[in-house]
């Protein structure tokens, strides 16, 4: 726990309830800033907040008090943002900001308790500038640019900076570091903070980032299109997929990394030949494959090019079966990616999934909604000498919405750029852990809870704060002491459920290493290395 209690905490108890009041907080007009509401919970209060992207009902809580904004984001527009600052008693003294996933437009109430409150931080997050679902897109159009440019990056960078003033104004103090933490659409607005607001944040942890939108939805769409429709010879049931196909997939790769536990460790050394079970004459069908089946299959586990060999997106990986059919290869389209064409691109509302092709992939990249892709390799203004700064990045080999490759796509272009334009190391500035099993963000069957985004809201929290249990402690560890992480010890709940108790422990390794099995015991982290 020594990182995350570097700075003593700021204990305001006696004053805390009397300071939770609306007067305390003060803008200048000018600022587009004011406060809807302020409200104080005591320890052990119960806290039930709900709005549609994201929901706490928790009396779990130490003593904190609720901060709400309403944020001008465009003033001729007349646009505004929510946003939520929440501040606990006990301040170890520093500041963490969340994102949010999909479309969400919603404060991510979940992580402000679950995580700022808990461990201490005064914790800041907004709903983008619109109320949705993570999964609808149809507040963006047609024609509303300016809410996109809001869900894209200026609603988080806007909070972001008047979230600091809320807390210099409450503790009398300015936070004396401040952090990130976000997955998918998360990950891609912390990328975001880091190429376009360096001085935002000292060190930002990303997962699974959404970072490439402009090639993330199509290649989507890509994926859905070679089972559909349901009625033609290529469609895989799902039963198919988390029977018969996952289970091949084990028997071929599973005992690669020395155990045979159900978890493909480093899927990028499975090969998996689905020929294997090709159908012969007369066999039942739910048993095998047909051709259309295998070949699709194919695509799916590969990259997809488009047009002149223009490279779009990594394929899906090899062990992720039980969660596929859930996510991309199901019988209805994904609602995200032709939200995405609908509303940001084409702005035609009748568009249809069966219209994609290259002349569109096009359109999305040049017009790039929001200036919404978060891809330049260039970070040197945050992580150069000046501003010093910290990128902690996860993904799950199992990801049924995002390619893990793609992850490691931007990983290398940043590795390449920042060692031909400085003479900088990337190992000292950013470090990508991959997680074998874990789906999106979370759950699946692996070692899959370390702290990040929305775990310990699903009942998945860290076995502990210690920096070696938890990726933000170690971000904090990494920024404040020079300690850099090279693996996590990761938890795996039975039923990815913390009261159910720990099944298993595994490492989490440093791309591009790999879990290794020693011998002894496959259900603790110390039996494995990596290598």
């Amino acid at each position: 726990m020594l990182a995350l209690l570097a700075i003593p905490f700021l204990l305001l108890f006696g004053r805390a309830s009397s300071h939770c009041v609306p007067s305390t907080f003060t803008f200048e007009s000018s600022s587009g800033v004011s406060i809807l509401n302020t409200s104080y919970y005591t320890a052990g209060d119960l806290v039930n907040i709900t709005n549609l992207y994201s929901n706490i009902d928790t009396s779990s809580l130490p003593a904190f008090c609720r901060v709400e904004l309403l944020i001008t984001t465009n003033a001729t527009a007349n646009s505004t943002a929510n946003t939520e600052v929440w501040l606990p008693d006990e301040w170890n003294g520093r500041y963490v900001g969340f994102g949010n996933g999909g479309y969400g437009g919603g404060v991510d109430v979940a992580d402000l308790g679950f995580v700022a409150v808990m461990q201490g931080f005064a914790g800041v997050s907004t709903d983008t500038g619109h109320s949705s679902t993570s999964a609808s897109g149809t507040w963006g159009g047609p024609h509303n640019d300016n809410a996109i440019i809001d869900w894209a990056y200026r609603a988080l960078h806007l909070s972001v900076g008047f979230g600091k003033e809320v807390v210099q104004q409450y503790y009398g103090s300015a936070a004396s570091k401040s952090y990130y933490l976000g997955c998918s659409t998360g990950g891609r607005q912390g990328l975001k903070e880091v190429q376009q607001f360096p001085e935002d944040f000292d060190g930002v942890v990303v997962g699974s980032p959404a970072n490439w939108m402009s090639h993330l939805q199509p290649w989507s769409i890509h994926i859905n299109l070679n089972v559909l429709p349901v009625d033609s010879p290529q469609w895989i049931s799902a039963d198919t997929w988390t029977g018969l196909i996952h289970s091949e997939v084990l028997n071929q790769c599973d005992a690669l990394d020395g155990v045979t536990d159900g978890i493909i460790n480093d899927p990028r050394m499975c090969y998996f030949r689905p020929e294997t079970l090709a159908c012969r004459p007369g066999q039942n069908t739910s048993t095998c494959l047909n051709l259309a089946q295998i070949n699709a299959i194919h695509q799916i586990y590969s990259p997809y090019f488009e047009t002149n060999e223009t490279y779009i997106f990594a394929g899906y990986y090899p062990g992720g079966e039980l969660g596929y059919p859930y996510g991309l290869v199901g019988p209805t389209p994904f609602e995200i990616s032709g939200d995405y064409y609908r509303y940001f691109v084409l702005n035609d509302t009748t568009w249809n999934i069966t219209s994609l092709n290259y002349s569109i992939i096009q359109l999305g990249d040049e017009l790039d909604p929001g200036m919404e892709n978060a891809i330049s390799p260039n970070i040197t203004a945050f992580a150069g000498p000046e501003h010093n700064g910290k990128v902690i990045h996860y993904v799950g080999w199992a990801d049924q919405l995002i390619s893990p490759g793609n992850s490691l796509y931007y990983y290398e272009t940043v590795h390449a750029f920042m060692q031909t334009e400085s003479e900088m190391n990337i190992d000292d500035f950013y470090r990508l852990f991959t997680v074998p099993g874990m789906q999106h963000c979370q759950g699946g069957y692996g070692a899959n809870a370390f702290g990040g985004a929305g775990q310990a809201a699903a009942s998945m929290p860290p076995l502990s704060y210690d920096p070696q249990y938890n990726v933000l402690a170690a971000m904090v560890a990494w920024v404040e002491e020079g300690i850099a992480p090279s693996s996590f010890v990761a938890a795996y709940y039975n039923n990815n459920t913390e009261t159910d108790g720990v099944a298993f422990t595994r490492p989490l390794c440093k791309y591009p290493g790999s879990i290794k099995y020693m011998g002894g015991d496959p259900n603790s982290a110390t039996s494995f290395i990596c290598a």
